[in-house]
């Protein structure tokens, strides 16, 4: 059994009897460490499998424990989650506490949540009702009632998805409704199962006798309930193995906290303390990058990051790639997931992460476009969601209404008001904000609409409202193709304890990761978890991206924080402002975003690609532009994907401008990254030279 193992595995697995703390970093077989330590401890005749108690946070990691243990000839072991554990008890010793009768369990808290909303006398709607619930349950969670979570809220600075005095008012009113109903909630299961073990002593005993030696996985995201519960089953007994890390410790909405990782070995001052640090799951490229962004890491959390130690043979570098805008960015992922599946990758072994939901829709489509199979982890597929189904309803009933006879880019947000949303009026809360951005998507789409009619010379008419809605008919039916096996689409909260051969991680854009919401030192740290956990995703491929605009033509945004001080290849270094050499820097490259005609400084994103400002005469090759735009129509059809992915308009504006006539000076331009000058390099500089469009589009199929 002990041969396996590592040193510090095995220093692990044969410790004492006690408490035991292992601080195991990403990748370094703590599954493998905590599985063998059962084993030892139950060989070697401590105990029964049957007097073990081994807790995790998902069914599927207490399943690949019990086949692991069985694997190493041990059975009975009570692997379980914190809930399926408690209410087993409850159910077996809790009759006589509740009358005889055990409260239901309800299956969604959504419907008691709106019914207290209403006592409370608050209009809400179905998004706002799962932020209440939420909050609520991170109330419940951290020992939190109706009466103090005003208070308690003011004092730690936290953000309320509404008024904090409506949310104890539905608070008070759910946990009413729940009594009236004899309902209770998971929080209530474990709230339940303290009290019973608690006040009843000879159920504490008969519990205590049965399960002798306790095993917490994930110990970093234990809440101030779930640690109340381990106490009672506990006792005043200290046989205990705990495991976590706290540099992946990104849950603290849902109330979880690592203050009991970080504080156990004050609080058991004979723990013995072991360290996992040699990766087996990483190259040592990735593993790099991962000790590279958490070693700037702050707070209580860093005094216990582990430094990785990468165990598998060298691989390919990281890959960082920055893109003129969203919809480029999804559509060279795309393509390069398509490209590692020809090479022989299974799809299943390749994930897209991202921070929230809501960026999943520019994926899925960029992916369809390629035949490229997805399957979204975590959350619903785009045009599943309730908030996009409820948002083309609205677009199609304004059809027929006096909204369909307005140019669409004024139609889609009139008919969106009738779901409450708004430009720029993001409101507050997770689901809610998630919800606004998914809808705000589902506008953007309005623009790439008219955009690509443009670049298809459809210019007859303005595209209506009636034809756009036609549009997203076609692409939701496309998304909604069965596949048994394809790319996973996921956020970087549904990707933790996954991993996967090849990993992109795309939207790396300040304010989406870290996201606008993380305005406290502590918020923007666990948004650096976030980025670590997601690299540390990857077995051998990495990439992470980020496009400079949201939209094509649209505002430039910054890196991510986390990344821009490490000058990856593919993305700009931005050093820290505050020394004199920089600022010169800075100067220096201001020079290069004057205007090439009159001189002054250019602040406009249209502008800065150009080179030139609005005012100033353009020096644009007409005859060559419009022979590259029927180029960009004729290769994207045969792409089968919208022309402004192959260059926007304004790229083309600048190729007919400058007239670049190497690859030299066509890479100088905007919007034309490696991936472009590969691909449509050698035809841009045919059209340039004087050649025909049918010369242009041979050699862009030959290229391709």
């Amino acid at each position: 059994m002990l041969a396996e193992l590592d040193p510090e595995q095995r220093q692990a697995v044969t410790a004492d009897p006690g408490p035991v703390c292992i601080l195991a970093g990403a990748g370094t077989g703590k599954t493998r460490a905590v599985t063998h330590r059962i084993a030892w401890r139950v060989n070697r005749g401590d105990m029964r499998g049957q007097h073990v108690t081994a807790v995790t946070f998902t069914a599927r990691a207490a399943g690949e424990m019990r086949d692991r243990l069985r694997g190493l000839g041990v059975s009975g072991v009570n692997a379980r989650t914190f809930h399926s554990a408690a209410l087993r008890q409850l159910r077996y010793f809790g009759t006589r506490r509740f009358g005889g009768q055990l409260p239901e369990l309800a299956g969604s808290t959504l419907k008691f949540i709106g019914i207290a909303a209403a006592r409370a006398g608050l209009q809400t709607t179905r998004n706002k009702n799962f932020d209440l619930a939420t909050e609520i349950e991170w109330a419940a969670s951290s020992l939190i009632g109706p009466d103090d979570y005003v208070g308690a809220i003011a004092k730690i600075g936290r953000d309320a998805p509404a008024a904090p005095e409506d949310v104890a008012k539905v608070y008070a009113a759910y946990v009413e409704s729940k009594r009236r109903a004899g309902v209770m909630d998971f929080a209530d299961v474990l709230a339940h199962t303290a009290d019973m073990i608690t006040e009843d002593e000879a159920t504490a005993d008969r519990i205590r006798s049965q399960y002798r030696f306790f095993v917490v996985d994930e110990y970093q995201d234990v809440t101030p309930l779930q640690q109340r519960l381990l106490d009672a089953w506990m006792g005043d007994r200290n046989d205990i193995t705990v495991v976590g890390d706290a540099s992946q410790t990104i849950y603290s909405f849902t109330g979880a906290t690592s203050k009991y990782l970080l504080d156990f070995t004050r609080r058991h001052r004979d723990a013995s303390l072991v360290r996992l640090v040699r990766d087996y799951r990483s190259t040592p490229q990735v593993v790099g990058l991962a000790n590279q962004i958490i070693a700037e890491s702050k707070g209580r959390e860093a005094a216990m990051r582990l430094e990785l130690i990468g165990q598998r043979p060298s691989g390919p570098d990281v890959f960082a790639e920055t893109y003129a805008d969203e919809a480029e960015e999804a559509d060279m992922v795309a393509r390069r997931c398509s490209q590692l599946i020809s090479s022989g990758l299974s799809a299943s072994e390749i994930a897209v992460l991202y921070r929230t939901n809501a960026q999943s829709q520019a994926y899925e489509e960029a992916l369809a476009n390629y035949g490229v199979p997805t399957v979204v982890t975590g959350a619903a597929r785009f045009y599943d969601r309730p908030e996009v189904r409820q948002a083309i309803v609205a677009l199609r009933s304004a059809v027929k209404t006096d909204i369909g006879e307005m140019p669409l880019a004024e139609a889609v947000p009139a008919a969106l008001e009738a779901v409450g949303w708004r430009p720029d009026a993001a409101p507050s809360g997770g689901a809610q904000r998630e919800a606004y951005e998914a809808v705000t998507a589902l506008a953007g789409l309005a623009v790439q609409f008219t955009e690509q009619r443009e670049a298809n010379n459809e210019n007859d008419s303005d595209p209506t409202l009636e034809e756009f809605c036609a549009e997203l008919g076609r692409r939701a039916s496309e998304q909604h193709a069965p596949a048994v096996e394809g790319v996973t689409l996921a956020s970087l909260h549904a990707a933790k304890g996954l991993e996967w051969d090849a990993v992109f991680l795309v939207g790396l854009a300040d304010g989406t990761l870290p996201t606008t919401f993380a305005r406290t030192d502590a918020a923007q740290e666990e948004e650096r978890r976030l980025l670590y956990v997601g690299i540390t995703r990857a077995r051998e491929r990495l990439q992470l991206s980020y496009g400079l605009a949201r939209n094509p033509g649209g505002r430039e945004r910054k890196l991510c924080r986390f990344l821009a001080p490490l000058g990856l290849g593919g993305f700009p270094r931005m050093p820290d402002p505050k020394t004199p050499a920089v600022r010169q820097k800075s100067k220096k490259a201001a020079k290069v975003l004057d205007c090439t005609g009159c001189g002054k400084p250019l602040t406009d994103a249209r502008d800065r690609k150009l080179g030139h400002c609005s005012d100033c005469p353009a020096t644009m090759d007409e005859e060559l532009f419009e022979r590259m735009r029927e180029w960009r129509v004729r290769v994207a059809k045969e792409d089968g994907k919208p022309a402004f992915t192959v260059f926007t308009d304004v790229t083309l504006i600048a190729i007919a401008e400058q007239s670049p006539t190497s690859d030299t000076q066509l890479a100088a331009l905007h919007g034309i990254g490696k991936s472009k000058l590969d691909k449509y390099g050698p035809a841009v500089l045919c059209l340039v030279k004087g050649g025909s469009v049918e010369e242009a589009v041979a050699i862009s199929q030959g290229v391709d």
